[in-house]
């Protein structure tokens, strides 16, 4: 759902307003991709795809965006992320996208070979909260304003309907303990102490 906010800015020399309106988009996806895009003009930034949960829970669509990761939360969560997607386990994040554009490209290999695809592109606003392979690993702490959070799903996208809500963990869970330290995808927030 389209949110429009407004900001205000200011010149040295004259006092101007500038209206803006936001788009974002949220929802549940699969994290995966997770790399560094060094681009021949530019400074290098970080860059996942989202594959996006849609539709009833018992038929699934996904649509998939590509996306910068920007603000440095989502950056450290998607970075500490990056050893549980290498290892192919399922990680499913609650998000926000905000800037989304397309982009068209060919295909330069594979059945589609020559053929135009379009890419939907976007900014990787926020992370929500972090399942890794059906635990939860992380919970956002909503500020008092946020009303729209997505809750992190109780059960599989399979299953789950759209009252279920889970409770940020309490304990300790297994893969953060199992895999302590930063580079090895330990999360340090007051949210989750376990992510």
């Amino acid at each position: 759902m389209p949110i429009a906010s407004r900001r205000t800015t200011m010149t040295t020399s004259t006092q101007a307003q500038t209206t803006f309106f936001n788009l974002h988009v949220e929802g549940v996806g699969y994290l995966n991709r997770i790399r560094t895009v060094d681009p021949k003009r530019g400074d290098a930034f970080l860059a996942c795809n989202i594959n996006a949960l849609n539709g009833p829970a018992d038929d699934v669509s996904y649509t998939r965006f590509d996306c910068r990761v920007s603000g440095q939360e989502a950056q450290k969560l998607v970075r500490k992320c990056q050893q549980a997607v290498d290892m192919k386990k399922k990680v499913l994040i609650g998000f926000k996208l905000g800037d989304l554009w397309t982009d068209t490209f060919v295909y330069q290999k594979g059945d589609r070979q020559g053929e135009t695809g379009v890419s939907l592109k976007g900014r990787l606003l926020l992370v929500k909260w972090i399942k890794i392979n059906g635990e939860t690993v992380y919970q956002r702490e909503a500020p008092a304003s946020d009303d729209t959070d997505t809750p992190a799903p109780q059960a599989d996208h399979a299953t789950a309907t759209p009252s279920q809500e889970e409770p940020a963990p309490t304990q300790p869970n297994g893969y953060a303990a199992a895999q302590s330290g930063e580079s090895a995808g330990a999360f340090e927030t007051p949210a989750a102490a376990s992510f």
